[in-house]
């Protein structure tokens, strides 16, 4: 693997969105690479949400070949799969993926054995430090 990959096995509680943040700037420096962080705030809010609180998951950012920021994040459920949704005005949810879908090179899910993976891409363009 990758210097800079990382693999966390975690509960998908409220509280860890914002600890993994926290891990996200202290790991990769500079700014915590928003976007990184705003991929999985997302991807770990929509198993809270769609699959349950405390859902246990696994949390994996690595370089892919071709120099893009992969995330993934798997959980156990392999029949809450994401649907890009078009949120309306007032609407306080129903945005998440939309933004994947904006900032993402590409995203998508994967079906496994025991589980999903839901995962996306950041471009490869990155500032020297801010990003893995």
């Amino acid at each position: 693997m990758s210097r800079s990959s990382l693999r966390l096995e975690l509960l998908a509680l409220p509280k860890a969105v914002p600890e993994l943040r926290a891990v996200l700037r202290e790991r990769y420096g500079g700014e915590g690479c928003p976007d990184l962080q705003l991929f999985v705030s997302e991807l770990l809010t929509n198993v809270i949400v769609h699959v349950g609180e405390g859902t246990p998951v696994t949390l994996h950012v690595s370089d892919t070949a071709d120099g893009r920021t992969r995330v993934e994040v798997t959980d156990p459920d392999p029949r809450v799969w994401p649907v890009l949704r078009e949120a309306t005005g007032g609407c306080e949810s129903g945005r998440g993926l939309a933004l994947l879908e904006a900032v993402s090179t590409r995203w998508g899910v994967e079906q496994g054995p025991g589980g999903k993976t839901v995962w996306c891409e950041l471009p490869g363009s990155r500032p020297a430090g801010v990003c893995p």
